[in-house]
């Protein structure tokens, strides 16, 4: 078992990295078997081709907004392989990525973006809490779900996805200085996308990296390519055993970039330019492991081919889902608020069922008049 040694000594700048921006192994590092390699390759694959397909439903008005993955699919991929099915993930709402490796259905992923019903999918069966809109505060959950799991004796580790910009927020210190002061068993998966919204990291911060940050906490710090997927996953492989090894957390800073703009909502070029763009594009984790593992001879032009089709299979049934208009039930909006409803919630379902009620009642001819 891995077992990271806490430092008090400044941490390295330079990303963790196994495969260079040409596919390269670096010197002396040990990779996953190639199995495993290639496994991750196609659930790149499959996890763009979904991102893809996602945006091309906002713009045809299927998805109310979107956030977009694009580019951070190592990230996502190599953190949700990096845990045991039994460990919690707690995602923002760009996480869509991650939610489809973790094998939550990819409707349901999309249900929250769509403003269909609640999360879209049972956190308690996938262990995956609801996509977090607000910035930081799943943190604070990952945090309260560890340390219960903890005090109880399971064997949990909470990884918690954050973005750089919500480093930024009280929500955030408050969750890694609870966990390093109860040493709860989490890892804060920090992906440094380069942007909150339209504010660059320089000036989120003047720390020389947000791994760094770790330091403060009292807990080990590290950094990470991001778009090196086998970087990621052995990085947070080895954060998520120092957890479960009784160790405490570990805050990850996983460098990376937003391909796209924040949201479908976003103009990315009033902020950025197109060469920034272009640079980060030469280092996309799919060209990146696919180089290599034809270099290795894993991966050939059938192979490509073959796991391109799994792929475009994927985003054609989830097309074909998504273009099914949901049947809601208007009174659903009163359920599962509280346990027992208050004589506010039930006056207003009330007012509610005697409008549809009236409506249905209502002659078609006059309901197109009123229309």
């Amino acid at each position: 078992m891995t077992v990271l040694a806490e430092t008090s000594h400044p941490l390295p700048l330079e990303p963790v990295q196994l495969l260079d921006e040409h596919g390269d192994p670096a010197d002396g590092q040990v990779l996953p078997p190639a199995a495993q390699r290639l496994q991750m390759y196609r659930r790149l694959v499959v996890g763009r081709r979904f991102d893809r397909q996602a945006a091309a439903l906002t713009r045809q008005g299927r998805l109310a907004v979107y956030p977009s993955s694009n580019g951070q699919e190592a990230c996502q991929v190599g953190a949700v392989l990096a845990v045991r099915d039994t460990d919690w993930l707690f995602p923002t709402y760009r996480e869509s990525v991650a939610l489809v490796t973790r094998g939550i259905d990819p409707v349901e992923v999309l249900t929250l973006l769509r403003g269909d019903w609640h999360c879209g999918y049972d956190p308690y069966h996938h262990r995956t809490a609801p996509q977090c809109t607000p910035l930081a505060t799943q943190a604070l959950h990952a945090v309260g779900l560890a340390h219960a799991a903890r005090l109880a004796g399971d064997d949990v580790v909470a990884l918690a996805f954050v973005g750089d910009g919500a480093t930024s927020e009280g929500d955030c210190h408050e969750a890694l200085n609870f966990a390093a002061v109860y040493r709860a068993p989490v890892v804060f998966f920090v992906q440094n996308n380069q942007y909150a919204i339209s504010v660059p990291l320089a000036k989120q911060t003047a720390a020389s990296s947000l791994a760094h940050k770790a330091i403060g906490y009292g807990m080990p710090g590290r950094r990470v390519d991001g778009n090196d997927v086998l970087a990621v996953y052995r990085v947070v492989r080895d954060a998520v055993e120092h957890a479960r090894a009784g160790q405490g957390p570990t805050l990850v800073e996983a460098v990376t970039y937003r391909m796209d703009a924040h949201t479908n909502a976003d103009d990315a070029s009033r902020y950025r330019t197109s060469a920034e763009v272009d640079a980060w594009r030469k280092r996309d984790p799919i060209t990146r492991l696919e180089r290599h593992l034809r270099a290795v001879g894993v991966l050939d032009d059938a192979g490509v081919a073959e796991i391109a089709a799994e792929a475009e299979d994927f985003a054609a049934r989830l097309r074909e889902r998504m273009n099914t208009d949901p049947v809601l039930d208007p009174m659903e909006m009163f359920r599962h608020v509280y346990a027992e409803p208050t004589p506010q919630l039930r006056e207003q379902a009330a007012l509610l069922a005697a409008e549809l009620a009236a409506e249905a009642e209502a002659p078609v001819g006059g309901v197109e008049a009123r229309a």
